[in-house]
């Protein structure tokens, strides 16, 4: 039996998913091959960290309110109920504590995710979201939704922060 390296099994793989008829989209280096010496290995390797807010709560649904790799602390969504204008400074509010209790600021957001059911309402809203970034503007993506993990939920907002060096 033939030995095979990893980027030989990857495309053997992807060879046979073509035959059955998969279509791929070409990327750039979806993945990296494991190290050939793993004592040289520059990747980082720490062990992702959650940062409970509400442990019970979080523990009985089954996630973390924020988790921290290395400079990088990803919070997961918090939601807000009622009209969109009483939401938003709820929501960010939120958001403001968790990064508070963590070290950080809305100046160091990266990256924010927004989940509305009536995003027209939400750009309507946006005045209200403004102030809490101040003069920065993170990469954002906004998106309409049916619906959130409860009903009344009409905006969720997740954030990725970085750690100052």
């Amino acid at each position: 039996m033939q030995a095979l390296n990893f980027r030989d099994v990857v495309t053997r793989s992807a060879l046979a998913a073509l035959a059955a008829g998969a279509i791929f989209i070409p990327v750039q280096r979806a993945f990296a091959e494991p190290s050939p010496n793993p004592s040289q290995d520059t990747r980082r390797s720490e062990s992702p960290s959650c940062m409970f807010q509400n442990e019970s709560v979080e523990r009985s649904i089954g996630y973390c309110q924020a988790v921290r790799v290395g400079n990088l602390l990803y919070i997961s969504g918090v939601p807000g109920r009622g009209p969109m204008k009483n939401a938003v400074p709820r929501v960010y509010g939120a958001l403001k504590a968790i990064l508070a209790a963590n070290g950080l600021t809305f100046q160091n957001v990266v990256k924010e995710n927004l989940y509305a059911t009536d995003l027209d309402a939400m750009i309507k809203a946006n005045n209200l979201r403004k102030p809490f970034y101040g003069t920065w503007i993170p990469a954002a993506t906004w998106v309409q939704v049916q619906r959130l993990f409860r009903s009344e939920f009409v905006l969720e907002v997740e954030l990725v922060a970085q750690y100052p060096n």
